[in-house]
């Protein structure tokens, strides 16, 4: 196993790595849409939040030598179904003609405030 750790996404805050590569795939943990680059905690609306936490997914995978478009399985978790339009919207835009397995998981707050969690699976570049 392999950890992947990345200075282009925000840092664990917990006993967790960003993500695992083992085995061919890449198994990252879920991701808020925390910009890195920003010292707090911006709450943009739910365009910006999706756009963005894809983005720290997309680091994550680059790191372990992987992509967006080798992503097998994606999970999603929103604080507000009602959002998931808006979310969808992002969503297709930034995965393009690539149609991973998905889950939409509806869940109560999440941490800081974020409306939007993800967690992916995919396959590593051989």
């Amino acid at each position: 196993m392999k950890t992947i750790q990345t200075l282009k996404a925000p840092a664990p805050a917990g006993h967790y790595s960003q993500a695992i590569a083992h085995g061919g795939m890449v198994y990252v943990a879920g991701q808020l849409p925390i910009d890195p680059a920003r010292p707090e905690h911006h709450i943009g609306p739910i365009e910006e939040q999706t756009e963005q936490v894809l983005r720290n997914v997309g680091e994550i995978l680059k790191a372990a030598g992987s992509s967006l478009g080798q992503v097998v399985q994606m999970t999603i978790y929103v604080s507000d179904i009602s959002l998931w339009g808006r979310i969808n919207t992002v969503y297709a835009r930034v995965m393009g003609e690539h149609r991973p397995a998905r889950a939409v998981v509806p869940t109560r707050d999440l941490h800081y405030g974020y409306q939007i969690e993800v967690q992916a699976i995919a396959a590593v570049a051989e």
